[in-house]
């Protein structure tokens, strides 16, 4: 069982966090090539930010409907950034998970990885009463994914690894303002519908409690 090196970072700007990794990124890696071998160092950042839309390496620009002075007008801000998957949001009361780990410590590939990941969130949700599961042909966990009009998305996955070194990763929608995902085509798909768990309970839920049951979670599939 893995035993993560859990940070909570509060809220903090989506610049200052990217940065952040890419630091702890460059230090795992560092400790890699002293050592010969896979490293054990590991970090999980856990972060809520302030409004801020995110577009992957093979993302199109026009799904993010909001551009210019719109986007100042919601206080949002726009980054293009080095992950995998196309726009996404990140928001105040969204949990955003970024796991910086060498996937050949833990004997893992990039699928298996991703695979884990899902599997932790999944069983996160589920202790809020929530079903969530994969849909054929797009990232993150759904809600009712095998319905043609009822599935919505809880959760955004996306990552980049370098030398088996990850960053990035997931953003689950706790008590996430929703109006925002009104502002772009959540991760390329122009008909898919989000949700949060809030949203789903009706009620608003506590991230201290989603934080310890998330954290539970990783620390036993990896």
């Amino acid at each position: 069982m893995a035993e993560f090196n859990f940070i909570d970072l509060g809220l903090k700007d989506y610049k200052e966090c990217w940065d952040y990794q890419e630091e702890l990124l460059a230090e795992v890696v560092a400790d890699k090539r002293s050592l010969g071998n896979p490293s054990e160092k590991n970090y999980f950042l856990l972060v809520e930010h302030p409004h801020v839309y995110t577009l992957g390496k093979s993302g199109d620009e026009k799904n993010l409907l909001a551009q210019g002075d719109f986007l100042k007008k919601i206080e949002a801000t726009f980054y293009k950034i080095n992950r995998g998957g196309d726009i996404t949001y990140h928001g105040p009361g969204q949990l955003v998970g970024y796991p910086i780990m060498d996937l050949e410590n833990y004997k893992i590939g990039v699928r298996e990885y991703i695979e884990k990941m899902e599997d932790a969130i999944i069983e996160t949700v589920a202790e809020f009463g929530l079903k969530g599961g994969r849909k054929e042909g797009a990232t993150g966990i759904w809600l009712d994914w095998e319905h043609k009009v009822r599935a919505r998305k809880i959760c955004a996955i996306g990552v980049r690894v370098s030398r088996y070194v990850t960053m990035h990763g997931f953003a689950l929608n706790v008590n996430t303002d929703m109006r925002y995902y009104n502002y772009i085509n959540p991760c390329g798909f122009a008909s898919s519908a989000v949700t949060s768990i809030q949203q789903e309970l009706g009620k608003e839920i506590l991230m201290a409690d989603v934080k310890k049951i998330l954290m539970e979670k990783f620390n036993k599939l990896y």
